[in-house]
């Protein structure tokens, strides 16, 4: 694993060189060997094309990782991107979390962007799994909740979050319906909508680097605010 551990001058986190994980998919890590982890977890899409990094995720990371120097961040790329490879893209998650125990991780929590809630539901039961947080996630109804009992499950949505003809989203009632599940058997949650915001947090812009949309400090502040319960056994 190539990868600098702390912060540059001026606050910067170092991200790692991205690394093979076990299940073949890549993984990069911002905070190499903290004892506390976020494996981040991407979203997907019907037809079955090689894993990218996410733009989303990736722009949370880059604010989130100076802030939190004692977590180490590992962003996901997977070996096929696409709800028709889900148990594969689960595969990958779970390969992502051993190796931050391997890393010296004590305690992970997942992040899970649009398909990534469901990825996050098919590794929650992995015992450093603590948290579950979930940025519009796709929760679909096939998929059991029970993993997550013992661990707090909070979610947010973009209250204009749509699928449309050729634009990604997932419409607010699929992560509604799958936290009261969650709820229902007992489970710690934590679900509210975001005003005037969309399925996504970033975009990747032509010259390579994610662009904010619109709110997506909302949805930064809340991440931070669940990682700081995180750090603290919450």
């Amino acid at each position: 694993m190539s990868a600098v551990r702390g912060v540059a001058a001026g606050g910067v986190a170092v991200r790692g060189a991205p690394f093979l994980l076990a299940s073949g998919a890549e993984a990069r890590i911002s905070n190499v060997g903290a004892s506390l982890a976020v494996v981040c977890v991407n979203g997907g899409q019907g037809r079955a094309v090689p894993g990218t990094w996410s733009a989303t995720l990736e722009w949370l990371v880059e604010r989130l990782a100076p802030r939190f120097a004692d977590v180490a961040f590992s962003e996901v790329r997977y070996r096929v991107r696409s709800w028709k490879h889900l148990p594969t893209c689960i595969d990958d998650a779970r390969a992502a979390l051993d190796a931050a125990v391997a890393g010296g991780a004590r305690r992970c929590a997942l992040l899970g962007f649009s398909m990534g809630g469901a990825v996050s539901l098919g590794v929650a039961a992995h015992p450093a799994v603590t948290a579950v947080i979930g940025l519009a996630p796709w929760l679909p109804r096939q998929l059991p909740v029970d993993a997550l009992l013992g661990r707090r499950l909070a979610v947010r949505h973009g209250a204009l979050d749509r699928y449309l003809p050729g634009v990604p989203g997932v419409h607010p009632r699929s992560s509604r319906e799958g936290t009261e599940r969650a709820r229902a058997i007992g489970v710690e949650t934590d679900y509210a909508l975001i005003p005037g915001s969309l399925h996504a947090v970033a975009l990747r812009a032509p010259w390579g680097r994610p662009v904010a949309l619109p709110q997506a400090g909302a949805w930064l502040a809340f991440v931070a605010g669940e990682l700081e319960l995180f750090r603290a056994g919450r």
